[in-house]
């Protein structure tokens, strides 16, 4: 993470790891290397919270209490991440995506201490013998 410049001597009183780990990032952001991995990062993770906060419409939320709030936010950038995980498996990033393109099938098992588990089998849209599958188990207790 990025510090202010400083213009004064700094005084780190025996503080050595703390004093080693501040210069070690400095010297690491200076190098080409170093604003590339940063450019990258920053296209890379804000692109995602953008998306969220801004298309999401997580930016505002009339929800009342912290605990609501981080609930709805939690289930939200799950939605988020089950979309990215479902268009790198199957080409659709969405339900309506998916049932459009009819290419899937869903098989839902239960069991004594999972509630549900959905597998989703998709063959290849070019009608080869290859397929993905996508489980997704939905527990009482996680671990």
């Amino acid at each position: 993470m990025a510090g202010p410049q400083r213009t004064a001597l700094l005084r780190w009183h025996g503080e050595t790891e703390a004093r080693d780990a501040v210069y070690a990032n400095r010297s690491r952001l200076r190098p080409a290397v170093g604003k590339a991995g940063m450019r990258k990062r920053a296209e890379i993770v804000e692109r995602s919270f953008a998306h969220t906060l801004e298309r999401g419409r997580m930016r505002r939320t009339w929800l009342r209490g912290r605990e609501n709030v981080h609930k709805r936010s939690l289930i939200h950038v799950a939605g988020h991440n089950l979309g990215i995980l479902m268009r790198h498996l199957i080409g659709a990033g969405t339900p309506k995506e998916t049932a459009a393109r009819a290419r899937v099938v869903l098989f839902v098992v239960h069991s004594a201490e999972i509630l549900a588990t959905l597998l989703f089998a998709v063959p290849h849209a070019d009608g080869r013998g290859d397929c993905g599958l996508l489980i997704v188990a939905i527990t009482t207790n996680p671990t």
